[in-house]
């Protein structure tokens, strides 16, 4: 990953300028488009992407402003995600305003220390597009597409804003949890497949390499092969989903246990009056179960949040 921190104390600064300088409290993080110098301690950041944002949240970083657009749980009328509105209502975070570019006037007047965007999704694009007029607002880093796990995206937004000596009691927490569910719950079978409900009616499936089945194989859901049954696919956008024909959707859909999560499409209980997913072994013998958007491609409190919900599901 193309993203470190270096710093120094007062007495090493002279020695190496690059790592950072104590004295007018900054340090360099190492990034794809070079080295950026960024606030020790940043008071107002700018956050381009809410798939990042929830991270600082959790951090109690300073947020400014953010974007507001969580994939499938976007509310079109405004307002924050419900999982970290009170946080952002309490720090009295702006929202910046969505559009087909980057608001590089809304994200000036917040007046941020720091700028933090990337990662996945169409606002990362935007970011990436518009760098140059961000880096005169304010030192601005960038999350590489690459950092796709939820760990890798916590330690690489902890890094940025120089919250990483937060990052153990974390991880901690959650290697907590993961002992307690899996210690807790009763499997349903397996494989599992994790079937993903989107706007467009299209069947698609989420990869067994992808977040979520990652995530619940530490507590015992064993992931089906989805990729082998579909061939091999090209990957959608950031690699974590993928769509077949309907012809393909048995062929690939046959797990025993299915998670269907749906992003802006059809509920379990609509899908369950399609007979093309009515037919399908899962569906049939009544081991399918919904899980929300927010486990899709979740934050740090997605997670927890994610485990939180298995556990309540599968209680022994």
């Amino acid at each position: 990953m193309t993203l470190g921190l270096t710093g120094c104390s007062s007495s090493d600064a002279s020695d190496n300028d690059a790592a950072g300088d104590a004295s007018t409290g900054t340090r360099v993080v190492q990034t794809e488009k070079g080295d950026v110098t960024v606030p020790a301690d940043p008071q107002r950041i700018a956050v381009l992407t809410a798939g990042l944002a929830g991270f600082l949240f959790t951090l109690d970083a300073p947020i400014a402003i953010t974007d507001t657009r969580l994939l499938g749980v976007t509310n079109l009328d405004g307002g924050f995600p419900p999982q970290w509105a009170e946080k952002a209502e309490a720090q009295g975070t702006k929202e910046l305003p969505a559009g087909e570019s980057l608001n590089i006037e809304a994200i000036a007047q917040a007046q941020p220390d720091l700028i933090i965007g990337g990662g996945q999704g169409f606002t990362a694009v935007l970011a990436d597009q518009a760098y140059d007029q961000l880096t005169a607002i304010a030192p601005t880093v960038l999350i590489p597409s690459s950092v796709r796990t939820w760990q890798e995206q916590l330690a690489a937004v902890a890094e940025a804003a120089g919250e990483t000596d937060k990052v153990d009691d974390l991880m901690k927490a959650y290697d907590d949890k993961v002992a307690d569910v899996k210690d807790s719950i009763t499997v349903p079978g397996s494989p599992v497949s994790y079937l993903l409900s989107l706007s467009t009616g299209e069947p698609a499936f989420i990869p067994q390499t992808a977040a979520l089945p990652t995530l619940l194989s530490t507590v015992g859901f064993q992931p089906d092969d989805v990729l082998t049954k579909a061939n091999n696919p090209e990957l959608y956008g950031s690699g974590d989903s993928f769509i077949v024909s309907n012809e393909l959707l048995a062929p690939v859909g046959n797990a025993p246990v299915m998670f269907v999560v749906p992003v802006a499409g059809r509920s379990l209980a609509e899908l369950k009056q399609d007979p093309l997913y009515a037919a399908l072994p899962a569906f049939a013998n009544n081991k399918v179960y919904e899980l929300p958007a927010t486990s899709y491609r979740p934050d740090y409190d997605g997670v927890m949040a994610t485990l939180d919900q298995v556990q309540e599901m599968f209680a022994k």
